[in-house]
């Protein structure tokens, strides 16, 4: 008699069966290729792309590496596929900082965004405010923060991935809306910066919320806002800047890129390969898990896309007087 944990198995053996059809249809012609990271390991950006490269070795190229670059507020990762091969073996995996922002706070910026192809996005995600045990446990809302800091200017900081992030953005945007002066301390990534605010040598934290919600969970961390259109179905309790009464809404996102030369076949059939891998249970689930939104696209989806976020942050920059040494 057939059960419904007989059903399960067949369900996820046809699953595994599928996946590895596809793998076999698309025979790698890529011995060995990697997958590029402008920050350091254990982040959100981290998992994602140990996970795309666990499902690309032998469908995508027959060994598939992480290689972590960071530096230079993620600069350093993208510079590094602008130097690589364009046959596919050397994909970027960055959040839309480097590409959207970066161009228009860096004076000296050593690509521009004819050196990257455009491949698929990866995840969403939101950026939030956290505070740690530097702040006293009476401070659980952005108002109290704001009314403690303006008692307390050793402690009137806020530290980010890195200098000219989109989190370093938000806070140096939100710094002007609210008339106060928290000093930027830059991270080179969110895991450093985050230990940093556990630890108590820094008052508050911008980043993405996932790397902050195992640490919710448990207390260790309190998350005040959060910079996006709406809530975050993973912190639905915490308010919007925007309900705050504060005009900030903003989203990031993950993507996948090649050198800027990548002919257009090399284009498709990574973009295949890593749809195909995003769109796996595990995957998504992963994404969940660090408060990530998994989604993948077409290189012209991720294109317009960039090109729309690069619009309104230039726009927004201008007005705004931000350098990546503000």
């Amino acid at each position: 008699m057939l059960t419904r944990r007989h059903f399960n198995l067949i369900g996820t053996t046809l699953a595994a069966g599928a996946w590895a059809g596809a793998a076999r249809a698309a025979e790698p012609n890529l011995p060995v290729a990697k997958i590029i990271s402008g920050f350091p390991p254990g982040g959100t950006l981290d998992v994602i792309a140990r996970r795309v490269a666990d499902k690309l070795r032998g469908a995508y190229a027959g060994a598939v590496l992480v290689d972590n670059r960071p530096g230079a507020a993620g600069q350093i990762g993208v510079m590094a596929l602008k130097d690589s091969p364009a046959d596919g073996s050397s994909l970027l995996i960055t959040p839309s900082s480097m590409l959207s922002i970066y161009p228009y706070t860096y004076p000296r910026l050593r690509y521009t965004l004819d050196d990257v192809s455009a491949v698929s996005l990866a995840a969403h995600m939101d950026h939030g405010l956290a505070v740690g045990p530097g702040v006293p446990d009476s401070v659980t809302t952005l108002k109290d923060f704001l009314a403690w800091v303006a008692t307390h200017p050793e402690g009137a900081n806020f530290g980010s991935p890195g200098a000219g992030s989109m989190p370093h953005l938000v806070g140096i945007l939100l710094n002007q809306l609210t008339h106060t002066d928290l000093r930027h301390i830059a991270y080179r990534g969110t895991v450093p910066g985050v230990q940093d605010l556990l630890g108590g040598q820094i008052s508050a934290f911008w980043g993405p919320i996932g790397d902050y919600l195992q640490y919710q969970k448990v207390g260790k961390l309190r998350v005040l806002a959060v910079a996006a259109p709406a809530r975050s179905v993973f912190l639905p309790q915490v308010p919007t800047l925007r309900e705050l009464g504060y005009p900030l809404n903003v989203r990031e996102w993950y993507g996948f890129f090649l050198p800027g030369k990548a002919s257009a076949d090399v284009q498709r059939r990574a973009a295949e390969a890593i749809g195909q891998a995003l769109a796996l249970p595990d995957v998504v689930e992963a994404g969940r898990a660090y408060g990530l939104e998994i989604k993948g696209s077409t290189p012209a989806v991720l294109q317009q896309m960039l090109q729309a976020d690069a619009q309104q942050w230039r726009q927004l920059i201008r007005q705004s007087g931000f350098t990546a040494e503000s």
